[in-house]
């Protein structure tokens, strides 16, 4: 679902996930074309023009005469073609194809903001535009059955664009099948034919927790799931409950263990497989200088050789790999969900496979005296501030907790909901999800409607991002003062729309909730009976439906009214589990306002903005924490650690250390814009290098990151200003 629209020289593409793409030309001439470009394409335009810029990006040319392939240089030298027809991918935010004829020149701006492509004369150019989410191909119907979930699962991979090491890559995995629950297995013949069979096998034990968590590693792998009752038979010595990995051509029979530590077997699996294919994929036409590339040779592996072999070749090689061998290079997994494994949880298994989450089973234990206390402040950014400071501002968070400093609190004279948070038993992984029993900390809260409520915001049409800010405490006048001008300097930017209302009574505060608005941004009281209006409590659960996309309730004890919001139609939101103090929600809020609208997910922003207050472990996320409600400039979020290093002489040096990875897209790159460095990076591995004072001003101001710095976490473009002396 693509819309486009033309404001004087610039032409602005826009998908169903809120994505924006500009294309900014030289007296600039739009119009319809039905011409194609050889690529998977939902639109195309004709442009003329003799000048066209992108946002910055990767960019490759493809000569259609010659059969070559041509890469912009990283460091920003120009790519010159010579005359010729070609098709040129940029990789943008939505993914973007030119063809022409003729000669160009391709280069970055000296900032690294911008791609121009340059023509000799005015030129005609096909423009097509993808949108990089895809929704479900159709839907699959399972039985209360562990033999038909195990089809189901097979199935998914169905939805792959190619076996090659090339499916690593995030635009190359589409969107699995729905599954619903009914009484019969029903799969369209269009899913089957779809479903390749490589000869992989991964036979399990016939219960939900061996099916749940091993359906990652089948989904990537392309494997048909069979369960060992059916797969391995009456065969004589066959342990029953000991599921195991299959090459057929190979006869090989990979026992792995059986549960709890089936979860480490799959784990180590996935990763190894997902991260040699992120290698071994640089051979192919979408190659990249990867720092980590170099892995290969060190453990005697051909490029070339695995790159075209088959998925069972592939396969076989790579398990021979010792894992110790390659676990100091692996990037940290990007996401983990945690599922209640039971039939009801089935449905969610298609989204969490789009995302490409790892599975685990649920356990939790309770918090031990101020176990809560300290793990908050084993994420507090700590600046200058010694003990006395640190001790008094964890006794006045809990003072406001007890009701006593109310002037310091955001709490009311009425009575603030409890919840009963539990400790999780976290696996690896960047970011966490919750699908079952209990509310945990260090998670994401989710439920099934969440998920399919995303689907439900990507198939409507929007030209912008609405915004809502409402102050319902003239007391709370700072936050949002701080989060309207965010949005406003954003809205500069990006195409949105801001709303700014104050001190709504029920009716109208659920009128915002029930319009179509992409973001609610709510600063006030919450109680027992719902969100404080001047005329009484608005209790969530009594609206007809939700429609704001996402939010954030930052209000005292917030979570069941967030909770609510998802199952009356949001996909994801912030909200607190406590008693808040109200300089500590200025801080969270205006932080996530920031990360959230330069297109970090929910989670991750929240993640942030919580970490700059002693007690940050009161704020969490519901619903879809991997959800973005809007793009940022670079395609996958950045977050970089500063430290100045020990003065050698009279010149300051710093190590600025990049962290760039997204919970959406995992198997993409990034590089980052240093004058020496030569190399891509995994999203998920991080990177660092030494600065001068000017070299690290040029470096922030030309990279879109949020950076913590001396106890804080500030915006790199902003952060820049202190060094460019």
């Amino acid at each position: 679902m693509i819309e486009w629209a033309v404001d004087g020289d610039t032409l602005h593409v826009t998908d169903a996930d809120n994505a924006e793409l500009a294309v900014n030309g030289d007296e600039l001439d739009v119009s319809a074309s039905d011409v194609g470009v050889s690529r998977p394409v939902d639109e195309t335009v004709a442009l003329t023009t003799d000048e066209l810029r992108f946002p910055h990006a990767v960019v490759y040319a493809f000569s259609l005469g010659l059969e070559e392939q041509y890469e912009l240089d990283p460091s920003g030298e120009p790519l010159a073609l010579s005359p010729g027809e070609y098709i040129v991918d940029i990789d943008t935010e939505i993914k973007a194809y030119l063809r022409f004829a003729g000669g160009a020149t391709i280069e970055k701006t000296d900032d690294y903001e911008e791609i121009v492509v340059s023509f000799p004369e005015r030129t005609r150019v096909i423009l097509g535009v993808r949108c990089r989410h895809e929704f479900p191909a159709g839907t699959i119907t399972v039985p209360d059955s562990p033999s038909a979930i195990a089809e189901a699962i097979t199935h998914m991979a169905a939805s792959h664009k190619t076996d090659r090491p090339d499916r690593s890559y995030p635009t190359l995995r589409g969107h699995p099948s729905l599954i619903e629950r009914g009484n019969e297995l029903e799969i369209s013949d269009c899913i089957r034919s779809d479903t390749p069979d490589h000869g992989i096998e991964l036979v399990v034990p016939p219960d939900y927790e061996s099916l749940f968590v091993t359906a990652p590693l089948a989904y990537y792998l392309q494997a048909t799931v069979r369960t060992t009752d059916e797969g391995l038979g009456n065969r004589s010595g066959a342990d029953l409950e000991r599921p195991r990995l299959r090459l057929r051509d190979h006869a090989i029979e990979e026992e792995l263990s059986p549960m709890p530590d089936l979860e480490r077997d799959v784990e180590r699996l996935l990763r190894k497989t997902f991260f040699l294919d992120c290698l071994v994929r640089n051979a192919g036409p979408y190659g990249t200088t990867l720092s980590e590339h170099s892995l290969l040779a060190a453990l005697g592996l051909d490029a070339d050789v695995l790159y075209h072999a088959s998925p069972q070749d592939r396969l076989a090689t790579y398990l021979d790999v010792p894992y110790a061998a390659i676990k100091h290079r692996l990037p940290e997994w990007h996401l983990s969900t945690y599922v209640a494994p039971a039939y009801d949880s089935v449905e969610t298994l298609p989204f969490l496979l789009d995302r490409l989450s790892m599975i685990y089973t649920p356990r939790t234990s309770e918090l031990e005296g101020q176990e809560l206390v300290e793990r908050s402040l084993e994420d507090f950014y700590r600046g200058e501030g010694g003990p006395a400071e640190l001790a008094s501002g964890i006794e006045a968070g809990r003072a406001a907790e007890r009701g006593g400093d109310p002037g310091a609190g955001r709490a009311t004279t009425g009575q603030v909901a409890s919840v009963d948070i539990v400790k999780p038993d976290l696996r690896s992984g960047r970011t966490h999800g919750w699908l079952a029993d209990g509310v945990p900390i260090d998670v994401f809260k989710s439920t099934p409607a969440a998920y399919h409520n995303r689907l439900d915001f990507l198939e409507r049409t929007s030209d912008s991002t609405s915004i809502c800010v409402v102050l319902n405490d003239p007391e709370m006048a700072g936050e949002h003062d701080d989060v309207a001008e965010i949005y406003r300097q954003r809205s500069e930017e990006l195409t949105m729309d801001l709303t700014v209302a104050e001190s709504l009574e029920t009716a109208d505060l659920a009128r915002i909730l029930e319009d179509d608005n992409d973001f609610v941004h709510y600063i006030g009281h919450c109680e027992t009976g719902g969100l404080c209006c001047p005329d009484g409590t608005l209790a969530t659960s009594s609206l007809d439906r939700c429609n704001a996309q996402t939010f954030f309730l930052n209000a005292c004890g917030s979570f069941y009214e967030g909770m609510s919001l998802i199952e009356k139609g949001s996909v994801a939101g912030a909200v607190t589990f406590t008693k808040v103090l109200n300089d500590h929600a200025v801080k969270v809020g205006s932080t996530f306002a920031k990360l959230l609208v330069h297109g970090f997910s929910i989670e991750r922003a929240m993640g942030l903005a919580r970490r700059r207050i002693m007690m940050g472990k009161d704020y969490a996320v519901v619903g879809d924490g991997t959800h973005s409600l809007t793009q940022g400039e670079s395609r996958n979020p950045t977050t970089a650690r500063l430290e100045e290093l020990e003065a050698s002489g009279s010149d300051r040096r710093y190590l600025l250390t990049l962290d760039c990875y997204s919970t959406r897209v995992t198997g993409s790159y990034y590089f980052p814009h240093t004058e020496t460095n030569e190399y891509a990076y995994l999203c998920g591995n991080e990177s660092s290098f030494t600065l001068s004072e000017p070299e690290l001003a040029t470096m922030l101001e030309e990279t879109e990151a949020s950076v913590i710095y001396d106890g804080d976490i500030y915006w790199s473009k902003e952060l820049s200003k202190r060094f460019d002396q």
